[in-house]
């Protein structure tokens, strides 16, 4: 019976959809639960910024196969898109080539056996997965042969706090805290940050990208400001190394917040770990673990994503103690050692669990590691998809080489779609899709 249930894929995101294509083209059944109101969800909320991978590498070839008889244009491979154009021009397609295996608006709410909750043994792994799943109209169980966990890690940012709890009085000042990129394209978004000086809190690509955006508004609009919160006690390595800098985006990115920050448009506050946050009137003061106190109208925070585990708590995880990934790949991934360009491609063996049949994949699957890369994903997925079919040679089989003139060039920005900076990829504080303080990525 339980080769007749459907592998269910939670995470209609980039790497969610490639598994499902994967799965159609293996003959599995398989359904998509997307608690998003369409494909690409997540994405579509950082859909104003541009990814630092360009098209060659952002189509996952099973997907492309399942595309290609609709009449599907396949992207320029050279050109750099934008999230917003991620969905439309390739995830939306995608879903809807995919049909009615993809459903939306279906909110998983946990993942167990039937009948079995995680203490028990017996007949555990001969038992189907059983889903969860809120809906509009309620909620319904599902049996699925094996899960696949694409869910990303776009709900779970990390905190302003220090110490990765969040700070005291932080919840309470929410309204005057941002966890994402800010659009200053849109009219009410601009008026929220001009004039006024934010706090941007973070080392990585998004911050740096927050910060030059924010640098450029004051050229039009007087009296705006930009601190950036380092928790470290140095700027360091935050702004790479140039046009010498392997990490072509991090370079190039780093060039303009660099000059930014020399021209006096960026204000560099480091080594401030925050501790409390307390409302000021319009504003709110951030304070460190020393007293030092640093007042803002605002503050947008980048300092990465977590992974959201709460309701696989009845599934039997192996996870890293430190990153929060699957054991045999946390090595392969950890940030102190690893760029994405480092990164070895794995698959099923290095994403497996206690749980047989169950899996993360995507930006999930990394924990707190800031290092995915799409096409990482779209290899995890292959490989996931094939060790579920019982096809482990091919499971076992590495299919991924990254091109040698690196996989990331784009600006990170929302104004260079033509950038052609070569050589190595991005690095730093975020999913490396697109650096979001997951780019990725429900990824």
């Amino acid at each position: 019976m339980s080769e007749q249930l459907p592998v269910v894929v939670i995470g209609a995101g980039p790497v969610g959809l490639a598994a499902a294509a994967h799965a159609v083209e293996r003959g599995l059944p398989v359904t998509v639960l997307e608690r998003g109101s369409g494909p690409g969800a997540a994405v579509r909320e950082w859909g104003h910024v541009r990814l630092f991978s360009m098209w060659r590498d952002l189509v996952d070839p099973a997907a492309e196969r399942l595309l290609t008889p609709t009449g599907w244009t396949r992207p320029d491979d050279a050109r750099y898109p934008t999230g917003a154009e991620w969905v439309e021009d390739y995830l939306a397609p995608l879903a809807a080539a995919l049909g009615e295996r993809v459903r939306f608006d279906a909110e998983v709410v946990g993942v167990s056996r039937r009948g079995r909750d995680r203490l028990v043994d017996a007949g555990r792994a001969e038992s189907p997965f059983t889903v969860r799943v809120r809906t509009g109209g309620g909620e319904e169980r599902l049996l699925a042969r094996a899960v696949v966990d694409a869910s990303g890690t776009w709900v779970a940012p990390n905190p302003l706090g220090g110490d990765g709890l969040p700070a005291i009085g932080e919840t309470a000042a929410a309204e005057r805290i941002t966890y994402r990129i800010p659009d200053l394209s849109d009219p009410a978004t601009r008026e929220r940050y001009a004039g006024r000086r934010t706090a941007v809190v973070g080392r990585g690509h998004s911050a740096l990208t927050a910060l030059v955006a924010l640098a450029e508004l004051a050229e039009t609009a007087p009296g705006t400001r930009a601190v950036w919160v380092l928790r470290r006690g140095e700027i360091g390595d935050a702004f790479g190394g140039g046009e010498a800098d392997q990490l072509a985006a991090r370079g190039a990115l780093g060039l303009r917040a660099r000059a930014a920050v020399e021209a006096g448009s960026i204000e560099v506050v480091t080594g401030f770990r925050t501790t409390e946050v307390r409302r000021d009137g319009d504003g709110v003061v951030l304070v460190d673990e020393s007293g030092r106190a640093l007042e803002a109208a605002g503050v947008v925070a980048l300092t990465g994503f977590r992974p959201d585990l709460s309701w696989l708590s009845e599934i039997r995880l192996g996870l890293d103690p430190a990153l929060q990934a699957p054991v045999k790949l946390a090595p392969l991934i950890d940030p102190n050692v690893h760029s994405c360009g480092t990164v070895y491609p794995h698959g099923a063996a290095e994403l497996a669990h206690p749980e047989p049949g169950f899996f993360l994949a995507g930006m999930k699957s990394y924990g707190r590691a800031p290092t995915f890369l799409a096409l990482t994903g779209f290899e995890q997925a292959r490989s996931v998809v094939a060790e579920i079919a019982g096809d482990h040679e091919s499971a076992a089989r590495v299919e991924l080489t990254l091109p040698e003139t690196g996989v990331c060039g784009g600006s990170g920005l929302f104004d260079d779609p033509d950038s052609t900076a070569e050589g190595g990829c991005c690095g730093g504080g975020a999913p490396q899709v697109v650096e979001l303080g997951q780019p990725s990525l429900s990824s």
